[in-house]
């Protein structure tokens, strides 16, 4: 029987609420502020960049929900030359599983194009021996064996692929040796470091029980069964033993429920007790929140602090999970991307119950009337408010939609100002997963979003002009205690009255992965007064008078005593 969320008593809620400085449930949200004089613009940038990717579902006719599930993306410094690089994945035509059309002329596999530096891209997938197999769906980018290059881990439909990074621009299919095999319908994963043992482990989300042969009845206009038509299908995680090989301990660990439907994950702190904490979206049915209890266990929280179901109790349609503190106030907060209604989660730190805040922040503007995918929760403008991107596009049909921005209005709301961003917005496409990084290392966030079926889009965030633009700051961590991402450190950056927390993950969007780099905007402050590292070694480090606009490399000390940092290479 499906848990439902406990009865939380209005008076309590109405003073949580307000104490937290945030207007009621069914109020509207604030007016429309003014908006800056000058902001950046996307800018659609693909082909200029010489990027062609196109994605491929395996038809020529959507059939199926494995189809409709998409693929994801992940930005990684494969070859450790300062430049983000990009890797995409595609699904691909499968005998007897994409049977009905199998479409002509498409290039169906993943790719891995270099970043040369100057705007440009050059496709290495040959040379690099990365281009996947079977039906892309996630991909998770971290060097699980500290060795000092990334490595990338795939799923797939009814398998996965670990890509060990050899050094020298090439790759190593080691899935089969390292012990990471997922013979199941795989969606999101993500490194992280459970145990706090240096090395990093693997969480790999798993959607459901598709039967590409079996004969359903569905709604006609659904097109195909939806996820309810399939029994759910346990998760797994696998514990790093340190010598090149993972241990399934997803049993041990208490994360097997063998009813979830998980679509996206993503991994954070969110009671800062310095331990990373897992949150599954799950399709159609609760949600979960796996609290790490510090032993090598975890325990699903979410009906008891409110994240399991929507602000109506419903069990909604979620896609992915993102952390991040959008009011700064030190604890991460958590969006859900949802093919109705968003979810924004409130993070009230030691009270313990998260009040879903979608109408009062105003996010709920850009909810009902969209099929949401990727999500980025970044500053975009650079202003230190953390502003959401939603990547939207059709589920059963391919009914082509246009994405959102919503703008971070400095007191816990947003603004929806997708019109104001570049033309780019007016343009309508079937989006899945997308992946957010600084690709040109100028400071600003930028983007590449997968079509389902259709051409990849790369979009470059331009600045305002150089007297207008805000400050920034990225640091590019490198682990000697902790594992070599310093993936579950926490960061905090205060900059005159400015204070900002950020969590190093690897995982951030759907069945995408971002930038490494943890990433502050400053506004107009030209330094970081100071910045405070707690990595997962439990060594904590200090920076004190850190100049804004660079991209820093930080070594984790051997102990307590902050280390020199080193500048990273940028532009």
């Amino acid at each position: 029987m499906t848990k439902r969320m406990k009865p939380f008593p209005i008076a309590l809620a109405a003073a949580t609420l307000l104490a937290a400085g945030l207007k009621l449930v069914g109020q509207s949200p604030a007016p429309r502020p003014q908006m800056p004089a000058a902001m950046p613009t996307f800018v659609d940038v693909t082909d200029k960049a010489g990027i062609n990717f196109r994605h491929s579902f395996g038809e020529k006719k959507l059939s199926s929900i494995m189809e409709a599930t998409g693929s994801g993306c992940a930005w990684i410094d494969y070859n450790n030359d300062g430049w983000l690089d990009l890797y995409v994945l595609s699904g691909r035509y499968m005998e007897g599983v994409t049977k009905f059309s199998k479409p002509d002329g498409v290039d169906a596999t993943n790719h891995l194009y270099r970043n040369n530096g100057d705007g440009t891209f050059t496709d290495v997938t040959a040379q690099a021996g990365v281009p996947g197999k079977d039906f892309g769906m996630g991909v998770t980018v971290g060097d699980y064996d500290n060795d000092g290059y990334e490595d990338i881990f795939i799923t797939n439909y009814q398998s996965s692929i670990l890509y060990h990074n050899n050094g020298n621009g090439t790759f190593t299919d080691v899935t089969a040796k390292a012990g990471v095999e997922n013979p199941h319908f795989g969606t999101g994963a993500a490194w992280f470091d459970y145990d706090r043992d240096g090395k990093l482990d693997l969480y790999v989300g798993n959607y459901l029980q598709f039967d590409p042969n079996a004969k359903m009845l569905y709604f006609t206009a659904d097109a195909f069964p939806g996820p309810l038509d399939y029994e759910g299908t346990a998760d797994r995680l696998f514990h790093n033993n340190g010598d090149g090989t993972f241990a399934d301990v997803s049993h041990a660990a208490g994360i097997d429920n063998p009813a979830g439907r998980a679509m996206g994950l993503t991994t954070g702190d969110f009671d800062n007790d310095g331990w990373p904490d897992v949150y599954i979206a799950n399709d159609t049915m609760e949600s979960y929140l796996y609290h790490n209890n510090h032993d090598g266990t975890f325990k699903n929280v979410a009906a008891d602090v409110n994240t399991a179901f929507g602000a109506n109790g419903e069990a909604t349609s979620a896609m992915n999970p993102i952390f991040g503190d959008y009011d700064n106030d030190g604890w991460q907060d958590l969006f859900v991307s949802d093919m109705r209604y968003h979810r924004l989660f409130h993070n009230p730190g030691k009270e313990g119950f998260w009040l879903d805040t979608t109408v009062e922040t105003g996010v709920a503007s850009v909810s009902g009337q969209y099929v949401a995918w990727g999500d980025g929760f970044f500053d975009f403008d650079n202003d230190g408010w953390k502003d959401i991107y939603v990547v939207n596009g059709g589920l059963h049909w391919l009914v082509p939609m246009e994405d959102s921005l919503l703008r971070n209005n400095d007191d816990s709301t947003f603004t929806d100002i997708s019109s104001n961003v570049g033309s780019y917005f007016k343009i309508k496409k079937v989006g899945r997963g997308a992946c957010f990084a600084d690709y040109d290392n100028d400071g600003y966030i930028d983007a590449f979003i997968i079509v389902l079926g259709g051409k990849g889009i790369l979009l470059h965030n331009d600045p305002p002009p150089a007297g207008e633009r805000n400050h920034w700051l990225t640091i590019k961590l490198v682990g000697t205690q902790s594992n070599r991402d310093g993936f579950g450190a926490r960061l905090e950056a205060v900059a005159g009255d400015l204070r900002q927390s950020v969590d190093a993950t690897s995982e951030d969007g759907y069945l995408s992965q971002g930038d490494p780099r943890p990433h502050f905007g400053l506004g107009r402050h030209t330094q970081v007064d100071k910045l405070t590292i707690r990595w997962p070694s439990g060594i904590v480090q200090t920076l004190e008078n850190v100049k804004a606009d660079q991209i820093l490399t930080v070594k984790e000390p051997a102990e307590t005593a902050a280390a020199p940092p080193s500048a990273a290479k940028g532009k």
